[in-house]
């Protein structure tokens, strides 16, 4: 191989970027592949201010992965799209005074040139973008299903309020009583809203932990927000009246110590206990305290007022007050707790602050069985986890596809008059009269193109000021009806995506499909024909066959479920536990035939700036555009890669890029320089001790690490000369990593096919077992001790010092002492002198 010039990175990157596209390297056949690796990173939503190193950090984590993958014979699927509608991209839009509709192209276009010059292995082929109408009409037709299944129903309830976004939030969108999205502190707002029952599958989401590979944390997130708790539902009598407040608690075996019950300021039981003479200050309680979605419950100040009202403790008959905290959680179960203050924490300081009686018991285990023999109550459970809310009062997003009928709504009628076969027979948990779901035919409802979209903070979103989008007629009796003004919550979009993503430009073949009838789905077995539909221009409606799917069913079965999916743990309760649930939903109903839509997830870190998470509002984010126009896309994969372990906290220095460069350039002069004839034995040696290595890190995510490995046989080639084997395995191994580069020399070599579909190199065990040594430590020329280590770690005297003084037996001769020096012999001893 002649010698060549400094490397080139610009013209290098530029040309494999450009030649990996036109041969569609990355675009597997979905229909034919033989050996499916679905390989996913969550998609980014594409903000005006582009990636930063953070997303370029966690995108090529994912990527890495995909690339080997793929040389380990895999037929391997690496899509990208864009979580396009939502609140981010609307306010990114009022900011500068345009429409969201004209900013998205513009913002995702940037996306794509910035994850294509990373030098991404994405399938470009096959994206999609949440706010395309061809997408958003099959998650309006998710709504219809859900709502078709009596899981979607509309109550006013109280709900979080976020006074600067103007809209509601999910119960996960509020992190410590403020918005998730702008730190504002979070109001109660009485509301009707649309809801998912996914409390009707807290227990499967919760047993289906067990069978998933993910990460400890990521699955005790979710645990503790399902948060299941068994206990007894006490009945607590009002004194003078034959009403009962049910208090659900895990410890009966208390409540002889029972002496006090206290309310959240959002019970309704509020008003019925409280006295007129408390009703002054029980109220202006409420009403400072129900404005907020902060509760009280880490605060050592408990604060509180005295309602008046009495309810009697079933257990020891005593008459005991009721009053009213914040510290109380409203979705506790009905909201209301026992005081035992002898037992609770929480308790004793509410009693200590308000002199209340602290009654010192012997808990009863007997109390178990007591209390349903007695007729106290009887044996619940309850769920932290509260239905998912997904009204917006926002313009950016699907418009929700119901429609409300006030002849139907007189006369009694709805969707659900006629039993239909519901996963959730029961509706008689919400007002359904008048409601109907858009039928499928008639969607997608198409978010119009209005000026006046800014929220106004009144409950309704601006689709209401818009007679022309919501008048209509209704489905069941033809008279005037609304359509539903809010639009749904963004998580909705992203909770199916991964279902979409390989059956993209598909529709046009679906005709020549077998679809899966709902009761066939278990068994395998196929029928329904359904007819073909063309994706019609975005003013018209896009007509859907009732059998029709959002994915061709061969092809999902094919890829589906995702078999690796990367992303960041700061979904755990949000979007993570929507897919999961939407995935059961559509399994149950027939659309799907598995329940767990990711197997296996790896969560990666976060990046560091500045001390700080990167992030816009911290204003330590990294552009990684001049970074790769100056070092090159390579050496910046291979130093976000470099400076921490994948699951963890790395921090961006500015510095380090410049040692990366160093070390590519390294690269290039040893891949560029004649090679040896052969490699001799060390060399050798250290081949297969590497490869080993860094196949057996890249599948466990340690790139940092097999990067070092890397850059230590680097090292020994330098040393010893490189043979074209080793040439040939290191630019193998570093493929992943720097994609560019290596399909650069892959092809100076002779080949002519990408380096990005050669075999991964192979080690032999016998010569990838490292040597063992023995090194001798002493003190003063005494033997102390023994360090039987490998024998690079014997040939290191900073690696064997480090060892010999975490030794216990040195540890004990050093102590207090000064090492005056250390005498180091490779591979045999060392002697500290004190």
């Amino acid at each position: 191989m002649a010698k060549k010039s400094k490397y080139d990175h610009r013209s290098i990157e530029a040309k494999w970027q450009e030649a990996w596209a036109g041969e569609g390297i990355y675009t597997p056949d979905v229909n034919k592949a033989k050996n499916p690796f679905y390989n996913l990173w969550m998609f980014p939503y594409p903000s005006a201010e582009g990636l930063h190193a953070g997303h370029a950090y966690a995108s090529t984590g994912s990527d890495i992965y995909g690339r080997f993958m793929r040389m380990q014979g895999k037929d391997v699927f690496q899509p990208i799209g864009y979580d396009s509608f939502g609140i981010h991209s609307e306010n990114y839009a009022l900011k500068v005074g345009e429409n969201p509709e004209t900013i998205v192209p513009k913002t995702s276009k940037n996306y794509e040139r910035q994850l294509k010059s990373l030098g991404h292995g994405y399938d470009w082929t096959r994206t999609v973008t949440t706010s395309d109408i061809d997408y958003y009409v099959w998650t309006q037709w998710l709504f219809v299903q859900l709502f078709k299944a009596g899981l979607a129903y509309r109550k006013e309830a109280k709900v979080n309020w976020c006074p600067s976004c103007k809209t509601v939030l999910a119960d996960e969108q509020v992190i410590n009583g403020k918005c998730e999205r702008c730190s504002t502190e979070v109001q109660k707002k009485d509301l009707a809203q649309w809801f998912f029952r996914i409390t009707d599958y807290a227990d499967k989401l919760l047993a289906n932990l067990e069978k998933i590979d993910w990460p400890g944390h990521i699955k005790l997130s979710q645990k503790n927000w399902i948060g299941k708790s068994e206990g007894e539902s006490i009945r607590f009598r009002l004194v003078g009246s034959s009403e009962y407040i049910e208090v659900f608690t895990t410890r009966p075996d208390t409540l002889y110590g029972a002496t006090f019950l206290v309310l959240s300021p959002h019970s309704a039981w509020v008003g019925k206990v409280t006295t007129k003479e408390n009703m002054g200050k029980v109220s202006e309680y409420v009403k400072n305290h129900q404005q907020s979605a902060i509760n009280n419950q880490q605060s050592k100040l408990k604060t509180g007022v005295f309602t008046g009202g009495y309810t009697i403790n079933p257990a020891t008959g005593e008459e005991i007050p009721i009053w009213v905290s914040d510290y109380v959680l409203e979705g506790y179960g009905s909201g209301a707790i026992m005081g035992v203050p002898s037992h609770d924490e929480r308790d004793k300081e509410f009693a200590l602050t308000h002199k209340l009686e602290v009654r010192q018991i012997v808990p009863d285990e007997g109390l178990w069985d007591i209390v349903e023999q007695k007729d106290w109550g009887r044996r619940a459970v309850s769920f932290h986890l509260r239905d998912w809310l997904i009204s917006r009062q926002r313009y950016w997003g699907p418009p929700i596809p119901a429609i409300y009928c006030p002849r139907c709504a007189k006369e009694g009628k709805s969707y659900f008059s006629e039993a239909k076969g519901q996963i959730h027979a029961d509706q008689n948990d919400w007002e359904h009269t008048g409601w109907y779901p858009v039928d499928e035919n008639e969607l997608p409802v198409k978010l119009p193109h209005i000026e006046d979209y800014r929220p106004v903070g009144t409950g309704k979103g601006p689709l209401a000021n818009h007679p022309e989008f919501y008048e209509t007629v209704c489905p069941a009796c033809g008279s005037k009806a609304m359509r539903e003004t809010d639009v749904s919550d963004t998580f909705l979009d992203s909770s199916w995506y991964f279902l979409r993503y390989p059956s993209v430009g598909t529709e046009s073949k679906l005709e020549d499909r077998s679809l899966m009838l709902d009761e066939d789905v278990r068994s395998g077995k196929v029928g329904n024909r359904v007819s073909n539909f063309k994706l019609q221009n975005p003013d018209s409606h896009i007509q859907l066959p009732t059998s029709s799917l959002p994915w061709d069913p061969e092809i999902t079965r094919r890829w589906l479920p995702v078999d690796l999916y990367f992303g960041g743990a700061e979904h755990a309760v949000l979007h993570l536990m929507y897919s999961r649930f939407m995935t059961m939903v559509l399994h149950d109903i027939g659309k799907v035939d598995f329940e767990e839509p990711f197997p296996r997830f790896f969560a990666h870190g976060l990046m560091i700036k500045d001390s700080a998470k990167m992030s816009k509002s911290k204003g330590n984010v990294v552009n990684p555009d001049p970074y790769i126009e100056k070092f090159g896309a390579d050496a910046l994969r291979l130093y976000l890669m470099f400076i921490g372990p994948m699951d963890g906290s790395p921090v961006f220095r500015d510095t380090g890029m410049e040692g990366m460069k160093r070390f590519v350039n390294r690269l290039w002069e040893l891949f560029t320089t004649k090679p040896a004839e052969k490699s001799n034995k060390e060399a050798t040696i250290k081949m297969h001790q590497t490869i080993n290595k860094v196949t057996e890190d890249i599948q466990n995510f340690r790139y940092n690490v097999a990067i070092a490995a890397i850059m230590e046989y680097v090292n020994v080639l330098k040393e010893n000369g490189a043979s074209a084997e080793a040439l040939k395995n290191l630019a193998l191994m570093l493929a992943p990593f720097a994609p560019h580069m290596t399909e650069e020399v892959w092809h100076m070599m002779g080949n002519t096919s990408s380096i990005h579909k050669a075999s991964w190199p192979q080690f032999d065990p016998d010569l990838a077992r490292e040597k063992r040594v023995v090194v001798v430590v002493q003190i003063n020329g005494k033997l102390r001790a023994e360090l039987e280590v490998n024998s690079l770690q014997g040939q290191n005297q900073e690696e064997i010092e480090k060892l010999s003084k975490s030794d216990p037996n040195i540890v004990k001769w050093l102590e207090g002492k000064k090492v005056k020096k250390a005498v180091f012999v490779p591979g045999r001893l060392i002697n500290f002198v004190i």
